[in-house]
């Protein structure tokens, strides 16, 4: 995806403003780590993303090893020692049409969920792996509702991150009214979809498929 963004197709750019749609509250929560008021950060995001996708930043992707993660960070940085005066200037609804974003719950996102002890790249790394894992979790309920499985997923998405000897089987197979062993290859089936999901989520943050184990421990390593 970002190799073909490149290419500036309308395809292609939609591809890249849909990214953006997704990890757009890791930069606004390293914005508001940075010290930043709430309005000056949406702003200043709004701002980054205008100019984003207004030119052909990925030409640039191979400076951050081909990861849009570590690229989109860098852009911020230079975009937040350069240009602040002309962010601050170009409020939303400026000459460029702005993203669509949910700027109205993300300072109380911001409150509630970050530690006070993580310095601002931190901070962008969690809330990186979060956004990627929500993304992750969409796909896979919308891959079962398109198998009329919806309502097993809501059951069984609890187990998705448990250790293996820790789900309640048992439990659930009466809950469900299943057999035990139709619960175990039920949760067996949607970890595998959700491992592969995962990683074709990484996948199309990255120019490089060898790099997909690399960011997976890298975004893992966010949470410790």
């Amino acid at each position: 995806m970002l190799a073909a963004g490149r290419a500036h197709t309308p395809q292609a750019d939609h591809a890249l403003e849909e990214l953006c749609r997704t990890y757009w509250y890791p930069l606004y929560a390293y914005v508001r780590r940075r010290g930043y008021t709430h309005e000056d950060a949406e702003d200043l995001t709004q701002g980054f993303f205008a100019r984003f996708l207004e030119r052909n930043y990925l030409e640039g992707l191979t400076s951050e090893k081909g990861r849009f993660r570590a690229f989109l960070l860098a852009s911020l940085k230079h975009f937040l020692a350069n240009e602040w005066d002309r962010a601050h200037r170009q409020k939303r609804g400026g000459e460029i049409p702005a993203l669509s974003l949910d700027w109205e719950s993300a300072d109380d996102r911001y409150k509630i969920n970050l530690p006070d002890d993580l310095s601002p790249d931190k901070i962008y790394d969690r809330e990186w792996a979060l956004a990627l894992l929500e993304r992750v979790i969409i796909r896979l309920r919308e891959s079962c509702a398109a198998s009329e499985q919806a309502q097993l997923f809501d059951s069984l998405k609890p187990f998705l991150t448990m250790d293996k000897g820790a789900v309640p089987y048992v439990q659930a197979a009466v809950e469900l009214n299943m057999t035990e062993g139709a619960v175990r290859v039920a949760v067996h089936r949607l970890r595998k979809r959700y491992r592969d999901l995962l990683r074709e989520e990484i996948t199309q943050t990255l120019t490089d498929p060898a790099q997909v184990e690399e960011e997976m421990r890298a975004l893992l390593g966010a949470f410790n």
